[in-house]
């Protein structure tokens, strides 16, 4: 998340705080006739003491698709639905999201500790996982329809949920990240300077292998991957796109050359990685002169991620939004 983005808005995250403090639904700004913000409580193992929001839309499916939205550091799960499009699209398309908080309040997700990055080995994927599985129990949603998205650290987070559960997401979008197990310092919540200024660079290989690590004895499909990084991010290296790039071409199998390129809108340089049957396995967007504040509101760039993971009925072969 842009920090000087937060610091504007620290009202509105003050009172968000407050709301989740005494458990009522929070919101921003609502839409007419929209459904509510929910908190969640009891959802099961939670390890890092995570809090948990529900959106569901009164236009929800029966057996809808789930969206895990992540927050950037310093934000919160009611900041990113008040501060992005997903709610309005759930609206439209009946998917239910999750919008998770880190706890402390304020803090990064944990991508840099064993725990993490490892299946089912603690942390906060842990409790994230536990909301995905709540949403499925309590309120029908399809566990064959599961996705992943977030901006910074919550991007971290999309490539760790990707990594560590990939039976579980069938695609995920992540902007502004790093790739899976590059901000490892083997302590939780660390932080990592070398990855965030782009300064580390492996093999396709040695990328692809750590993804594969973290859950060794999985050999089945993997999840889609779309991501997303400014060329002027002063927080996280545009840089570490290319290395993403490269990791997840490797894990998905296909060329580490685009089988096509083009710029749906301004400034917006989109390259698409196909395998053999032609259908686009990676899809990356590098925003020319965007800094740390993707996805940006009003700009359809999250309506572009949705469509990519197929929450509006399209996506799979790259229809409506081209």
């Amino acid at each position: 998340m842009l920090r000087s983005r937060y610091l504007t808005t620290r009202l509105l995250a003050i009172l968000l705080a407050v709301g989740a403090a005494l458990g009522v639904n929070v919101s921003n700004a609502p839409r007419a006739g929209a459904a509510s913000l929910t908190r969640i409580t009891g959802f099961g193992t939670n390890p890092t003491d995570l809090q948990m929001y529900l959106y569901v839309p009164n236009s929800a499916k029966a057996n809808p698709p789930i969206l895990l939205a992540l927050h950037g550091c310093q934000g919160s799960g009611p900041y990113l639905y008040s501060s992005t499009d997903f709610a309005a699209l759930a609206d439209r398309y009946g998917f239910i999201v999750i919008y998770p908080s880190t706890s402390p309040g304020g803090s990064c997700w944990d991508v840099s500790s064993d725990q993490a990055l490892t299946r089912n080995g603690g942390s906060d994927p842990v409790g994230l996982m536990s909301m995905i599985t709540y949403a499925e129990q309590r309120y029908g949603g399809n566990r064959n329809a599961v996705y992943v998205t977030g901006e910074s650290s919550g991007g971290m987070m999309t490539n760790v949920m990707l990594a560590d559960y990939p039976d579980v997401f069938k695609a995920g979008s992540a902007f502004m990240g790093v790739p899976y197990h590059c901000f490892y310092t083997g302590t939780v919540r660390g932080w990592n300077g070398p990855c965030a200024g782009g300064r580390v660079s492996m093999t396709a290989q040695r990328w692809g292998d750590l993804v594969r690590g973290a859950d060794p004895g999985y050999t089945g499909p993997r999840p889609r991957v779309q991501l997303w990084h400014g060329t002027a991010d002063p927080i996280l290296s545009h840089n570490d796109l290319g290395e993403e790039t490269k990791q997840w071409t490797n894990v998905l199998g296909v060329r580490q050359s685009p089988s096509s390129t083009d710029t749906p809108a301004a400034d917006w340089n989109r390259a698409r990685y196909a395998n053999g049957s032609g259908i686009t396995q990676i899809e990356t967007y590098s925003i020319a002169g965007a800094g740390h504040q993707l996805p940006i509101q009003g700009t359809q760039m999250a309506a572009y991620a949705i469509h990519f993971m197929g929450l509006d009925g399209g996506g799979k072969h790259q229809r409506a939004l081209g």
